[in-house]
């Protein structure tokens, strides 16, 4: 009788090499054998790096001034972890909608946050055979430190995938035989995803692939703070991943980096630091050249739907807008300081103009309205788009000043809040400007380009010319219109020519995206190189890659 196997999990690296397992005593006639996969000694960590809001926040456990203790929560608390569940969701929202400007302000305070690796790490039930991952090790791994139901089953996927990429035979002469996952990955046509000179994956690469452990990693970063600081958090994890393993006897001299939206802009500023550490980066909807969603959110509030989401997206929608903000008076005093957030504004490398003032016209009976563009914005005006977000002064402003401190944080002297403002947008132009085109030479983008994913390329403000004015509506005195009020839905109340009121409203989302990021900016690490690009259809996953080097990245 062929005795049966039982793999044994808890493989854990010692300090002088090799590796330790756990299992237990049995009696004789116990005949199941004890299988221990014993990864290779050559090691390429992956490491995850989270989109904004992806990461756990507490409050920071040793502040070092007064100015560093949170107000809200004690120290060590937690500040910011987005639930897991959908019952969740609507206990977190519960949460969120009674707490006022000034209490949010207070709250989401970046110089009063760190990361928090406590939250909840999700190990799903092993029914392939592969070796689990323990929730010790994920957290040994920092897996805690961002949002588990957006990244736990991606990245327990890569580590049980990207190291079983061969299993015994059933029978036969083989002695093993190639996965299902990555028979998947080989019969899928690279050119059907949009990259037209890739070549095919084959056994040979997998059989190289197979040569190299690839445990995987993450790290999350304070998102209310500058890229360019979060990225010397990952810069510093990454030197001391390597670390860990030469001192353990493993031949490990670089990382893959595989990034979802902002943390691509983390991981950028780090690779241009540290090139060489780096084997390749995998961005995921990276908002490349930025995103005018971000204008809108500080701007409007948060989007609770879009035109092409069913009911059931919309309440999702609806339930993420009771927490980020629904309303310019909640969002403002959380991002109107806070440079990480500014950071995804359209920035310098975005086609303009992005921003659009329309007032529309009752046309004679049975005729329709007709359109009036008044401003195209930031070219028009103002050509360079950070002078557009540090101007707080037209009723098209990014920043609202009167909304951005209730918390009474920058009152102690007169002009605090202007200079903490045109700083926290000072370091998100200086962000943009150092990191300019750059992109590790070896690259990868992927990014929606979804008709039914619609995402906002533009912003544009409407309003309807009320019947029976006689008040002729000018370039300048649109421009300088006197801001009266902001309405419920976003929009701003404004009155031209001192005797007419005009309410603009938002425009919904109008371009093919992933529903936050548009495709022109997910597909910015194409532009002006020698990229390999496209779409296969009208809803499609598009895949870029920047190549300089001839390795193959099997990820």
């Amino acid at each position: 009788m062929t005795e049966q196997t039982r793999l044994l999990s808890d493989l854990i690296p010692l300090p002088v090499g090799g590796w330790q397992f756990s299992s237990i005593t049995t009696p004789v006639e116990f005949t199941i054998r004890g299988l221990a996969l014993v990864p290779s000694n050559k090691i390429i960590p992956a490491i995850v790096v989270p989109g904004i809001m992806g990461t756990n926040l507490r409050a920071k456990i040793n502040p070092r001034s007064k100015k560093e203790r949170n107000q809200i929560v004690e120290q060590g608390e937690e500040a910011w972890r987005p639930p897991n569940t959908k019952v969740g969701g609507l206990l977190e929202a519960a949460r969120w909608t009674p707490r006022t400007p000034d209490v949010r302000q207070r709250l989401l305070d970046g110089d009063t946050l760190e990361v928090d690796g406590g939250g909840p790490i999700e190990i799903p039930r092993n029914t392939q055979g592969f070796y689990p991952v323990t929730e010790d090790e994920g957290r040994q791994r920092w897996w805690g430190e961002i949002h588990a139901d957006s990244y736990g089953a991606l990245l327990y996927a890569l580590e049980t995938r990207l190291n079983h990429t061969f299993q015994v035979a059933g029978g036969g002469d083989k002695l093993w035989v190639i996965r299902q996952h990555w028979k998947d990955l080989m019969a899928c046509d690279p050119q059907k995803w949009g990259v037209r000179q890739m070549e095919p994956l084959t056994q040979a690469h997998l059989e190289k692939h197979a040569q190299y452990y690839y445990p995987v990693y993450a790290c999350g970063y304070n998102w209310l703070a500058s890229c360019e600081k979060s990225s010397q958090r990952l810069e510093k994890r990454v030197l001391e991943i390597i670390e860990f393993w030469k001192k353990r006897k493993g031949q490990c001299e670089q990382v893959i980096l595989v990034t979802h939206s902002m943390g691509g802009l983390v991981a950028r500023a780090c690779a241009k630091r540290i090139p060489d550490k780096i084997a390749g980066v995998i961005h995921g909807v990276m908002p490349a050249l930025g995103a005018p969603a971000c204008y809108r959110r500080i701007a409007c509030g948060t989007e609770a739907n879009s035109p092409t989401n069913g009911w059931v997206e919309n309440l999702a929608g609806a339930v993420f807008a009771e927490i980020a903000g629904e309303t310019a008076v909640e969002t403002t005093p959380v991002m109107a300081t806070a440079p990480g957030p500014l950071e995804l504004l359209p920035n310098h490398l975005y086609p303009g103009p992005w921003l659009h003032i329309r007032v529309m016209r009752p046309g004679p009976i049975g005729k329709p309205e007709t359109a009036f563009d008044y401003l195209h914005l930031p070219n028009e005006v103002q050509p360079n788009p950070y002078d557009l977000y540090r101007d707080t002064k037209p009723w098209y402003r990014l920043i609202d000043p009167t909304l951005a401190d209730p918390a009474g944080k920058y009152a102690r002297q007169k002009g605090d809040l202007a200079e903490a403002i045109k700083s926290a947008i000072d370091t998100a132009e200086r962000f943009h400007r150092s990191l300019g085109g750059y992109y590790h030479p070896n690259t990868y983008a992927f990014y929606g380009d979804d008709p039914y994913k619609l995402s906002f390329g533009q912003v544009r403000w409407v309003a309807r010319h009320p019947v029976g004015s006689d008040t002729a509506l000018t370039v300048a005195n649109v421009k300088q219109a006197q801001f009266l009020g902001h309405t419920k839905e976003g929009g701003r109340r404004v009155r031209v020519a001192g005797k007419t009121e005009l309410h603009f409203e938002p425009e919904p989302q109008d371009i093919w995206g992933d529903g936050t990021v548009p495709t022109k900016s997910g597909a910015g690490p194409a532009q002006g190189r020698r990229a390999r690009s496209g779409s296969y259809s009208r809803r499609a996953a598009t895949a870029t890659r920047v190549p300089t080097t001839t390795t193959t990245c099997c990820c």
